[in-house]
């Protein structure tokens, strides 16, 4: 369809943004004839979970220094080692599209309703996952890297557990399997710290308390988690252990992770008869008579005027400090750090992403000692994200501050702590806001998913038909094999 006729088109809905959540809807509309229009205002798809190469990534970071309106992101800089025609491959940058770096770091749970839903949708066919493995938490004997117990085996063979502690985790992983079923043990303590629960009810010593908070990725200070927030959330990580194969309860998609996923939904709603346009915003929109048959009418930033049913915006990121921010650090390394990957658990595949957890007080920056934990998930080069013998760290934590120093101070406390002591190449530092399409956890949040149904129920109202009568569930495509999907995009 040529650009000229899209204002002829009587459009059932306009999507505003290609970011996981907007994109995850064209996907489940993907088979309903409806006529979609997807719109983004940047030149790429992914929005706030778009994955760059390093020529991308400078001009993202011009970009964002021109934007006059809010976005979810702010104060990015970068840093490059200079380089060392001496040096081998391996400590030096490589060509730019060697690289993909995601802005939005997430791993998917295997018990994520995510993955069942690219299953049913088909698409999951042009994806490719990597295996989550191997959790590490710093500080919790001395300042060491140390595993995090995965489950009983780690716990019966962990000498820094002593015994009394060994039985009341063992209660405790027991209990929160099955929390749902116990709610008299906790429903009582339910606004109560996770702290105070797991000291009062199992015994637990402070390290161990902080090893178990860890496996629930609070952005905040674990001492304020909630026992009816955390529960969740660790029993969702036990629960995950396991299901798709040994030694691993997460993964991510290989080239680029959130992204990755966008961009295979869009071409899923492109052979769907969506007309997608990049680089074109909306100017002005504006509801005339809701008896009409095209009520809302849209003014793109390319000129043009279309009318639709139903426009579903992407929510603007508020410029007010009270909006939750976290500062993340994306960092490229000199080392495929295969200490880091190496499975304790036998039959596990090789994981590509490890999780690294630095716990609140573990980190000092002058006289400031660190309040909210922070993450870095290690990618190796088996997510496509880097060449071989490097590796892509991707630091995140609560924004404050001094978050920048003391993400820079996890980062070098991380390579003292390995056994290869890398050199850092490349280094990303920037801010990134919470909006109401994108979720800042570094876990998947399935609470998308059901904003998208949401969504998808509204735009398909009651005449969806056969072929859109169950969200996210297809049938194949007639007259397709995997070959002639690669070929079409779907």
């Amino acid at each position: 369809m040529e650009m000229e006729s899209l204002g002829d088109t009587k459009w059932d809905v306009v999507i505003e943004g290609t970011g996981l959540q907007h994109s995850l809807l064209a996907l489940a509309l993907s088979r309903s004839d409806k006529k979609i229009l997807h719109v983004d205002g940047n030149p790429y798809y992914g929005a706030a979970e778009a994955a760059f190469s390093l020529q991308e990534v400078d001009e993202w970071i011009e970009r964002l220094g021109r934007a006059t309106n809010p976005t979810p992101f702010q104060n990015a800089n970068l840093w490059k080692a200079t380089a060392d025609a001496e040096s081998d491959e391996t400590s030096k940058l490589s060509f730019s599209r060697a690289y993909t770096l995601t802005l939005s770091p997430q791993i998917i749970y295997t018990t994520s309703k995510l993955l069942s839903y690219l299953v049913s949708s088909k698409v999951y066919k042009q994806l490719e996952f990597q295996a989550v493995g191997n959790w590490w938490i710093y500080g919790a004997d001395g300042s060491s890297l140390t595993r995090l117990p995965n489950g009983r085996e780690d716990i019966f063979q962990d000498k820094n557990i002593d015994n009394r502690s060994k039985r009341g985790l063992m209660k405790f992983l027991k209990f929160v399997v099955d929390y749902e079923n116990q709610s008299e043990v906790w429903e009582a303590h339910g606004e109560n710290s996770l702290y105070s629960f797991l000291s009062s009810q199992f015994r637990l010593p402070d390290h161990l308390q902080m090893v178990i908070s860890a496996l629930a990725l609070p952005l905040e200070s674990p001492e304020k988690s909630t026992v009816n927030w955390a529960l969740p959330r660790i029993a969702r990580h036990l629960a995950s252990i396991g299901r798709l194969g040994p030694g691993f309860g997460a993964v991510v998609p290989k080239w680029g992770g959130g992204a990755e996923i966008a961009q295979v939904a869009c071409r899923a709603g492109a052979v769907g008869g969506g007309v997608y346009v990049l680089d074109c915003g909306m100017t002005d929109v504006k509801t005339v008579d809701e008896a009409e048959d095209q009520p809302v009418r849209i003014a793109l930033s390319n000129g043009e005027n279309v009318g639709t049913k139903l426009y579903i915006q992407n929510k603007k990121v508020e410029g007010d400090s009270s909006v939750k921010a976290v500062s993340r650090i994306v960092a490229v390394i000199s080392s495929s750090l295969s200490s880091i990957f190496r499975s304790s658990v036998e039959g596990a595949p090789l994981a590509a992403v490890s999780v690294v957890v630095f716990p609140p007080k573990t980190l000092q920056v002058k006289n400031d000692v660190q309040e909210n934990p922070v993450y870095i998930m290690v990618h190796s080069n088996e997510t496509g994200e880097c060449p071989a013998g490097q590796c892509v760290l991707y630091a995140t934590t609560l924004h404050n501050k001094n978050s920048k120093a003391i993400l820079e101070l996890a980062l070098a406390t991380f390579s003292q702590s390995v056994e290869e002591k890398p050199s850092l190449l490349y280094s990303l530092y920037y801010e990134q806001k919470e909006s109401k399409s994108s979720s800042l956890d570094v876990s998947f949040d399935d609470q998308i998913l059901a904003r998208v149904e949401e969504q998808w129920k509204e735009v398909i109202g009651q005449s969806g038909g056969d072929e859109a009568s169950q969200f996210m569930q297809f049938e194949e495509r007639k007259g397709m094999n995997a070959d002639d999907e690669d070929d079409e995009g779907y």
